[in-house]
């Protein structure tokens, strides 16, 4: 067996270290909470994010982040965005080149705009640099259930090593070479989903969610294309169909979130209730000051940014949306 860690021991983070554990690999699971590696340890649950999940035996849980890397042939980083460049600080002097850094958070640093594959070149510029991303819900992988998710990578070779580590009869993975695509649309799609949250707050109803939907989605194309991606990823599953479940399902805490804002609730009451941390209220943020910067004409990021950032009612934001200046469907026109 191989050895390999998961840096994070989330929802998500606990959910990738079974499909590792069924594929037959050694896997160590980092947290900074005893507690928490106890119960994994002990208990196999991780009942605070994996409710009546029971977790492979395979997997071992520490506190000590060097016995978890050491010897390690994948680094799962499996952490909020905004904690990812401490993550890569801490563990600078542990990896060794060899090591694939596989990153599994969807979004964009804040103080910089700059996504997780350029932290990692800035902070361990030697190590091989892959994403995991796609159309997932940790609930719902942890029990088994069909998925499909994209492996991105400047390197194809690193692209296929990690697509045979995650593949199995349940979990299908492509491959992908255009990282900035994939990168763009795990973050983005987090702020449509909010967006289709304060919708489903506000009692609004299918149409209202098609049409952010298809929308938020030449939305994204736009920004993407001025970023250097390849606007065909976005009609995949690293867009389009993150986006569509992220907007639909009450496991997406973006919307979730959505929905509270959408109720009335400010943003740190939904923040506080929600309990986990959001990627789309700092997705939001740094998208709408990028956006802002290239001139990148972004209506539902603005009124999303408008509404969670500067508190201005759904309302209004919604009769900016619906009062612009006409326009043709295909104004504009992203060619593929």
């Amino acid at each position: 067996m191989n050895k390999v860690c998961v840096l994070g021991a989330g929802s998500w983070g606990s959910a990738l270290a079974m499909v590792l554990a069924s594929n037959n690999n050694d896997v160590f699971i980092w947290t900074r909470r005893q507690e928490q590696a106890d119960e994994i340890n002990n208990e196999h649950t991780n009942e605070s994010y994996l409710p009546k999940i029971k977790l492979s035996g395979k997997i071992k849980a520490t506190c000590d982040i060097k016995k978890a890397v050491v010897d390690s042939e994948l680094i799962v980083l499996a952490l909020p965005s905004q904690k990812i460049r401490f993550l890569c600080k801490e563990i600078k002097d542990i990896v060794n080149e060899k090591q694939i850094l596989i990153n599994v958070a969807k979004g964009i640093e804040y103080d910089t705009g700059k996504r997780i594959s350029q932290i990692c070149e800035e902070e361990l510029p030697n190590n091989p640099y892959c994403m995991l991303s796609g159309p997932s819900h940790a609930e719902e992988v942890s029990v088994n259930m069909p998925t499909a998710l994209v492996s991105a990578s400047k390197d194809i070779v690193i692209s296929r090593i990690v697509q045979d580590y995650f593949m199995n009869e349940y979990l299908r993975v492509y491959t992908n070479t255009d990282l900035i695509g994939v990168e763009l649309g795990g973050a983005t799609k987090n702020i449509i989903a909010f967006g289709a949250g304060i919708l489903d707050g506000m009692g609004y109803g299918d149409n209202s969610k098609a049409a952010l939907i298809t929308r938020g989605i030449n939305e994204i194309c736009r920004f993407g294309k001025e970023m250097g991606a390849d606007v065909s990823t976005f009609l995949g599953l690293t867009g389009v169909g993150d986006l569509v479940v992220t907007c639909t399902s009450m496991h997406s805490r973006n919307r979730r979130a959505g929905i509270l804002i959408g109720k009335g609730k400010s943003l740190e009451e939904t923040k506080k209730e929600i309990k986990m941390v959001v990627e789309g209220i700092t997705a939001t943020e740094a998208v709408y000051n990028m956006a802002q910067d290239l001139n990148i004409d972004m209506p539902i990021t603005n009124a999303i940014y408008k509404t969670i950032h500067m508190g201005l009612d759904p309302n209004e934001s919604i009769k900016e949306l619906m009062g612009r200046a006409k326009k043709h469907e295909n104004e504009n026109k992203l060619v593929l």
